[in-house]
């Protein structure tokens, strides 16, 4: 299966997921991107802006298993994860595995879990399993955590430390729509209301490891490469360094070099181009970065950062 073949298998689920989000091309390519890559997302915007919806979507047309998490304050780190019940028939005690334990999870307001919940999260995401007492139990292959957390409420909340934050591959932030796109969402829900909409394609989970595999055999080339460290490294020199407490680590690199790949396969080519990192950069970067607290005080953002070193980076 070549990049050209290989991205038509993904075709009805792309038709699919564009059928029922409108404005949200860029959210349908970073979903794509992380089935492709196996890698998180952490999707921020505010409340009505279809992030749930997107990922409901999303597990509709995959043939696997699908969780969702609504996280409040008195969540426990076992209603994630599972935990051992005593059987008395047998006279022992028997693991039952939380919701984590499916294909594609979907963490709603993760920023409303406390800490414990939050940490018990990060092996999950990093190791692709869980492990309880004295045993390790292995999550299901492929695996997606997309998480969602609205930015205007922040009563209740507990904001994910950086480490957390370092565990998503891509953190997206949805803009509230235009007046076009407003009422093209209007007519798409009434037309809901009047008619059941087309029936979900049914993507196997081998098409989806056998698509992963084919998007990580794209090829980057070494001035690629090189562009791909220059532009991370850049945040550890000056002039940027200025501005920032904790730079980007070598994860950056490595998001940079996945997403880039996914993203030209996704474009049916065999090869990255620097227009694929310049697309994906904020995106894969910008939640990375912890900005010094003068450059917070002056207004400075992350993904502000990140587009200035694209600016004074030359790609090749």
């Amino acid at each position: 299966m070549d990049a050209e073949n290989g991205r038509h298998r993904l075709d009805p689920l792309h038709g699919y997921l564009s059928a029922g989000l409108v404005g949200h091309e860029v959210l349908i390519e970073r979903l794509l991107i992380g089935l492709l890559t196996g890698g998180h997302l952490l999707i921020e915007g505010a409340p009505g802006l279809a992030k749930t919806r997107a990922v409901k979507r999303l597990a509709e047309a995959i043939d696997g298993g699908f969780a969702r998490i609504q996280c409040t304050p008195d969540l426990l780190p076992a209603d994630l994860t599972g935990t051992p019940v005593f059987r008395p028939q047998s006279g022992e005690f028997e693991f039952v595995a939380g919701p984590v334990f499916h294909n594609l999870v979907l963490v709603d307001e993760i920023n409303r879990a406390p800490p414990k919940v939050q940490s018990a999260l990060l092996e999950a995401m990093a190791e692709n399993q869980v492990t309880s007492g004295n045993e390790t139990h292995a999550l299901p292959d492929p695996f997606l955590v997309v998480a969602t957390q609205n930015p205007i409420e922040h009563e209740g909340t507990f904001p994910l430390p950086e480490a957390q934050l370092d565990r998503f591959l891509l953190h997206l932030f949805l803009e509230l729509p235009n007046v076009e796109t407003e009422r093209r969402i209007l007519d798409l829900v009434e037309a809901e209301t009047q008619a059941p909409g087309a029936a979900p394609v049914r993507l196997t989970l081998e098409d989806v490891r056998a698509a992963r595999a084919e998007a990580m055999k794209v090829h980057l080339s070494s001035p690629l490469r090189d562009y791909i460290v220059r532009l991370v490294t850049a945040t550890r020199a000056p002039p940027f360094a200025d501005e920032i407490d904790h730079a980007i680590s070598p994860r950056g690199s490595l998001a940079l070099a996945a997403t880039a790949k996914a993203r030209a396969w996704l474009d049916g080519r065999d090869h990255a181009l620097p227009e694929d990192v310049a697309a994906v950069a904020a995106d894969a970067l910008s939640h990375r970065v912890v900005l010094s607290w003068r450059a917070t005080s002056e207004g400075r953002t992350a993904r502000a950062l990140i587009a200035d070193v694209l600016d004074a980076v030359e790609p090749l």
